[in-house]
């Protein structure tokens, strides 16, 4: 165990395509509210080959950076990420593990806690410091109950947090912080998986968690092929396609596209709800989002509720009308117009 870090509270770093993934940014704004709350240092630590820069996550409210560096880390391999971490976290005692809840941090801390003997609470929506514990506040029972979560007994107390749930803090670009090497061991980066290579999923647009304007559809969407209508409107606003459960289930698109509780949580500038009704595991994951616009037939939908505009009518009916209006008239609105900026 090294003094240095004892303590400190760590945050879960993420490199997509030789890049910091934002996400590793949002952490770092959940971590600091806690961190000062604790009166320790916040670190963000990075496994990799070759891991990207570390001003970045300074500017972003780090006070110490770990880089975990080594050829073995090169391609997500989740037992070897989880060797090289529990080793980390055993080695410098850090009192608060987060990571986001992307399919990296869900993996890697489920190995994570399992070798360390630890607790692990996933998904929370919200942390804050009792009695010098982590409290850890997260849905159950299918969101309709608030659970308030604490592990006093073992460090670290771990968790996930759901990405695009905390915007990053404000970047200042005269920060300055702790840069720490560490060297992997080789018997921890040996991993039972072979990378064979990465297929980007087809999709339009970006994955709906980075998206600024989402259209989604759900069981009134009435099959599959009616989607391609949705697509088609995602081009035009130049967003993403997103569904409802309901719609996933039924296979009418991807679960990478589903918004919710069981799915992705979004916090988009427009978001419109075609033939969604509104259950409240679905409001959960796009509550985040600046102007909601629902279309329903059911004038009673819960989905209205939260809505900022609403039409009552057949999605079916009013889509390819909305289409055919934006083709007429030539218009590609940006985003932030579309949502009131």
């Amino acid at each position: 165990m090294k003094a240095g870090g004892r303590g400190e509270v760590w945050t879960l770093a993420e490199i997509r395509e030789g890049r910091l993934h934002p996400v590793s940014y949002e952490l770092l704004a959940w971590g600091r509210g806690v961190a000062d709350a604790l009166g320790v240092p916040l670190a963000s630590v990075v496994p990799g080959d070759n891991p990207p820069d570390a001003a970045s996550l300074f500017a972003h409210g780090a006070d110490k950076v770990y880089l975990a560096e080594d050829p073995g880390l090169k391609h997500f391999l989740v037992d070897a990420y989880a060797g090289v971490l529990a080793d980390m976290t055993e080695e410098y005692e850090p009192q608060v593990f987060i990571a986001s809840a992307t399919t990296q941090g869900r993996s890697v801390m489920s190995v994570l806690y399992a070798r360390l003997g630890c607790g692990l609470t996933a998904d929370c929506t919200d942390l804050s410091v009792r009695d010098g514990l982590l409290l850890q506040t997260r849905p159950a029972i299918g969101g309709n109950v608030m659970a308030d979560i604490m592990t006093p007994e073992r460090r670290p107390q771990m968790c996930t947090v759901r990405p695009k749930s905390k915007r990053p803090l404000t970047p200042d670009p005269s920060r300055k912080g702790e840069l720490v090497r560490y060297t992997p061991k080789k018997s921890s980066l040996a991993s039972a998986l072979t990378f064979l290579g990465f297929d980007p999923e087809l999709r339009v647009g970006l994955p709906i968690q980075d998206a600024e304007v989402i259209v989604a559809g759900g069981k009134g969407m009435k099959e599959a092929k009616n989607f391609a209508l949705l697509e088609e409107l995602a081009r035009l606003l130049g967003g993403s396609v997103g569904a409802s459960r309901a719609a996933v289930d039924l296979g009418w698109a991807p679960h990478s596209s589903q918004v919710g509780l069981s799915g992705k949580s979004v916090t988009p500038r427009l978001y419109i709800a075609w033939g969604i009704s509104g259950a409240v595991q679905h409001l959960a994951g796009m509550g985040g989002a600046e102007t909601v616009v629902a279309v329903n037939i059911d004038p009673n939908a819960p989905i209205f509720g939260v809505s900022d505009f609403g039409v009552v009518g057949s999605a079916l009916e009013v889509l390819p009308r909305l289409i055919d209006d934006l083709k007429k008239n030539k218009r590609h609105i940006p985003a932030g117009r579309l949502a009131g900026r």
